[in-house]
């Protein structure tokens, strides 16, 4: 089987600082691998290069076999197979969440006003937030605002969603909402890659996490096998420090 996402010797430089130092990673379709490691690490510049968000130095990304930067898939056609959700939330405060959700469709991908606003209210619905259509972000919860940074990732219908910390800025109340959608999505057989602190979640949802440590995957396993018997004294180390500090 054809991976969806097939990540091979991808390295990154920001300057002279190496980010991600030969990462090879493979995520089948309807696969969800978390990613975690140390702040630094090189977790979130990883998803920003699947969707070229940031370009990297060497190696390749496939996208169901075709490289990203594939000029039969172009930088709108790999936006709208590839959504990513950012920690922030990324809101337009001048848009209603309508507007929001709907003006890449719109604009980007040239869809019928009535068609984009159908989607929108329709998975607004899906998540309960659809008497808040008409509402401004900062009208929102922080956990309202990132359901409706997800579903603005989800209006494209996309194959693959890109998740990074997206309960890192919310109060812990509010984390549960958000893990919540994301467990509905994998059920929902979408692929994800997903980059989270949560360590709890990640042994829920993942079929496979995978333990980054100064820019290199150190280990990659099933979450009862990686948070059980970590194979790498690094990713031994790093456990022990999240247990020692109740997070986990």
């Amino acid at each position: 089987m054809t991976p969806r996402i097939a990540i091979e010797d991808v390295t990154k430089y920001f300057g002279e600082t190496l980010v991600l130092d030969g990462i090879d990673l493979a995520v089948a379709p309807h696969e969800v691998v978390c990613l975690i490691g140390a702040s630094g690490s090189g977790k979130s510049t990883l998803l920003r290069c699947v969707n070229r968000l940031t370009d990297f130095d060497h190696g390749s990304i496939r996208l169901d076999g075709v490289t990203v930067d594939d000029p039969s898939l172009g930088r709108t056609g790999l936006q709208r197979r590839v959504g990513i959700v950012f920690q922030s939330y990324n809101l337009f405060p001048t848009m209603t969440v309508l507007d929001n959700i709907t003006l890449a469709p719109r604009r980007v991908h040239r869809r019928p006003r009535a068609e984009a606003e159908a989607t929108a209210r329709a998975l607004l619905a899906r998540f309960g937030m659809e008497r808040h259509a008409a509402s401004y972000p900062e009208q929102l919860s922080g956990g309202q605002q990132q359901r409706v940074a997800i579903v603005r990732a989800l209006a494209t219908d996309p194959d693959v969603l890109l998740l990074d910390e997206v309960t890192a800025a919310l109060d812990p109340e509010l984390v549960g909402e958000v893990l919540a959608i994301v467990r509905d999505l994998k059920d929902r057989g979408l692929t994800m890659m997903i980059v989270t602190h949560e360590m709890g979640f990640a042994r829920e949802v993942a079929d496979r996490v995978a333990f980054l440590h100064e820019g290199r995957i150190v280990e990659a396993a099933p979450p009862a096998r990686l948070f059980t018997a970590p194979e790498h004294p690094r990713t031994r180390q790093f456990l022990q420090r999240i247990i020692a500090a109740g997070r986990m």
